[in-house]
């Protein structure tokens, strides 16, 4: 057989092989405007024992000549290859080719994005990937994503669902070795291939007798589609904002009022939410009228603009986007004798829309969503040991993610459930540093986290040892920073039977304030007495009402003995206003061991008040105080008035068994 060569063959094909090892034979290539391409290719070649993995991953590239100069070209990566028997002398191979893009299909991955915009955030993943042959067409202002989860799908996957919610889309250029992804978000993203910007229509009875590159068929479809948008969504730290965004696009048909309504929006500005919304209603309008044609035009491809003319019906005649195209090129016949019939034939199928209509993909890619809780590690600042913000929330670090360093910048802040949640009232508990969360997520979605609970894990372990306290609950805190288990307040219960218990320490200071009453009743009526013990290592002090009531009363009821030592030191008791009264139904006892008794009445009187008799002793002498008299008695008694004496009575007896004296610088006896 004679060295078949592709040479003034209108269609050719270069591969990584070399020059001629594989023959073009047929291509059917589909492509869609934000969608993926994939040609499907027959080729021919002599060798029947190819070494497939010298071509399944590399660049292919389809050439046909265009009219004016140049040639349309048809790029892509190998991404299957497959021997497929013989035809007539060749050894028969079919290839298909798919862009850069697609190889996002085969990676998947757990990331978090923070702080960036979504085109930010696509252009990452095509590097991160090596993948730079792309340009950014977009002329939209995007609003930056605090927190942006790729969970568990396809890199293709992650950057299709953020393309469509923000209304990006986009298109290949394509050149020999070499095609480019092209982002657009708008008309002029778009423009006309050149030596096509206007291309002519023929009736089909007269294409065939055409040279020129042309379209010979042509069909108009509309189809009802959604008036209005609704989207809506919540801001905890605005939460009586309202939200609610519409956006109506309505044609001239019946039935054209129809409305979505859809939560959550995802968006936390009226602003930006509207632009989600106008996003979809473009969505939905963006197939309200299509066309699709055949043609004979090689230069018509996907993403371009040009415009009809020659067609019969006027209101046709003007600009359009093409949509997608399916080309259909064959090759004429390597080898006499095999399929004489067949020759060159080149056919498009395409679909287009009006160019002024914006167009937007149909969302297809899925969201993910997390199928339950899971549980993460709170993390934060480097030497802290708490690390929140002025609402409770704190950052974690989620098992899944790799890249995360376990520090403050490992998430969003994330929100945490609390027992109660009033306001500026309810129930307090930060997660800290190191501590094992439960994490949920609303509506399951992997950017909206929220805490629901905590757990122990081998590392942080249960405050009480278990089960051997398995009755005991409570509360069981850490002093911080830098404190040890020994550096704690506690509350807690033990329900053990016969041996109940209610325990609380505070490490430090306790503070309680009781607004009306407080009442403290030590054992019960029918199990046991009760008894109290009150231990203070330092001071005490007891304050009954205050200076702005000017009331405060104490009762103290005991009802046997009352025992009270000071060890060292000194009482003090000072009434400042008022009187102290104490009655003792019984004996009273005041024995000073050491130091003296003094009672001093500044202003007023003293009054002891006895039944019987009062006594006062020192050593023999004494004084005795009864009904029937009073008694003094001492070795030496000494009566001395500074001016005057008077003793009177209606009988006074003066008696010295021994000796009486009576003396005086004038004595008079009557």
């Amino acid at each position: 057989m004679t060295k078949a060569s592709q040479k003034d063959r209108t269609f050719k094909v270069t591969t990584s092989l070399g020059k001629d090892v594989l023959l073009f034979y047929r291509m059917n290539a589909r492509e869609e405007l934000g969608g993926l391409f994939s040609f499907a290719i027959e080729l021919l070649s002599t060798d029947s024992a190819l070494d497939i993995t010298r071509v399944l991953g590399q660049g292919m590239t389809v050439s046909t000549p265009l009219p004016k100069g140049g040639t349309r070209d048809f790029h892509g990566i190998v991404s299957r290859f497959k021997y497929a028997g013989t035809q007539g002398g060749f050894a028969k191979y079919e290839a298909t080719l798919v862009p850069w893009f697609w190889c996002l299909t085969r990676t998947a991955d757990c990331r978090i994005f923070q702080k960036m915009t979504a085109p930010e955030i696509i252009k990452k993943v095509f590097r991160d990937h090596g993948f730079t042959d792309f340009a950014d067409k977009l002329s939209g202002k995007y609003v930056e994503r605090e927190y942006c989860v790729q969970y568990r799908e396809s890199d293709f996957s992650f950057v299709s669902r953020l393309m469509e919610q923000e209304g990006i889309y986009y298109y290949f250029q394509h050149a020999k070795g070499k095609h480019s992804l092209c982002l657009s978000d708008n008309y002029g993203s778009h423009g006309a291939v050149s030596g096509y910007a206007k291309i002519p229509y023929f009736p089909p009875d007269r294409h065939g007798r055409r040279e020129r590159d042309h379209v010979y068929d042509w069909a108009v479809t509309q189809e009802v589609s959604t008036g209005t948008v609704a989207l809506n969504d919540y801001d905890f730290e605005n939460p009586k904002a309202d939200l609610l965004v519409k956006s109506v696009v309505k044609q001239r048909y019946t039935h054209g009022d129809f409305e979505i309504y859809d939560y959550p929006g995802e968006y936390l500005k009226t602003s930006d939410g509207e632009n989600y919304a106008r996003t979809r209603i473009e969505e939905s309008h963006a197939s309200y009228e299509r066309v699709e044609g055949i043609a004979d035009a090689a230069g018509l491809q996907v993403g371009a603009l040009f415009r009809l003319e020659g067609y019969p019906r006027r209101d046709q005649n003007r600009e359009y986007l093409v949509v997608s195209t399916d080309y259909e090129l064959v090759n004429n016949e390597y080898e006499t004798g095999v399929n004489e019939g067949e020759g060159i034939s080149r056919k498009v199928r395409f679909n287009a829309m009006e160019s002024r209509v914006p167009f937007r993909s149909p969302r297809k890619a899925p969201s993910p969503i997390v199928q339950g809780p899971q549980t993460a590690i709170v993390v934060g600042k480097k030497g802290e040991e708490i690390w929140t913000d002025k609402y409770g929330r704190v950052k974690v670090q989620f098992h899944w993610d790799r890249l995360g360093k376990k520090d403050e910048n490992s998430s969003c802040w994330v929100r945490v459930s609390q027992a109660w949640a009033g306001k500026t009232w309810g129930a307090m508990h930060i997660p800290r540093i190191g501590q094992e969360v439960i994490v949920e997520f609303l509506e399951g979605d992997p950017d909206r986290p929220i805490i629901t609970g905590r757990v122990f894990n081998a590392v942080e372990m249960p405050p009480y040892t278990l089960p051997k306290n398995q009755t005991k609950s409570g509360f069981k805190s850490r002093s911080t920073k830098k404190a040890n288990e020994k550096n704690f307040s506690e509350l807690s219960f033990d329900d053990k039977k016969g041996q109940e218990l209610v325990y609380f320490h505070a490490e430090k200071d306790f503070e309680r304030v009781v607004e009306n009453n407080d009442s403290l009743k030590v054992g019960l009526d029918g199990k046991d007495d009760g008894d109290q013990k009150i231990e203070i290592h330092n001071n005490q002090t007891l304050i009954v009402g205050n200076k702005k009531s000017k009331t405060g009363t104490q009762t103290i009821t005991i009802w046997k003995d009352l025992k009270e030592t000071i060890k060292t030191g000194d009482e003090t008791v000072t009434i400042e206003k008022g009187s102290r009264k104490t009655t003792i139904k019984n004996d009273d006892t005041l024995t000073l061991k050491s130091g003296d008794h003094t009672i001093k009445i500044s202003a007023g009187k003293s009054l002891i008040q006895a039944a019987k008799s009062i006594e006062l002793k020192v050593g023999p002498s004494s004084i005795k105080i009864d009904p029937s008299g009073i008694t003094l008695k001492s070795t030496k008694i000494q009566i001395k008035g500074d001016a005057k004496v008077d003793v009177e009575a209606p009988m006074t007896s003066c008696k010295g068994t021994g000796q009486l004296t009576l003396k005086g610088g004038i004595t008079m006896i009557n």
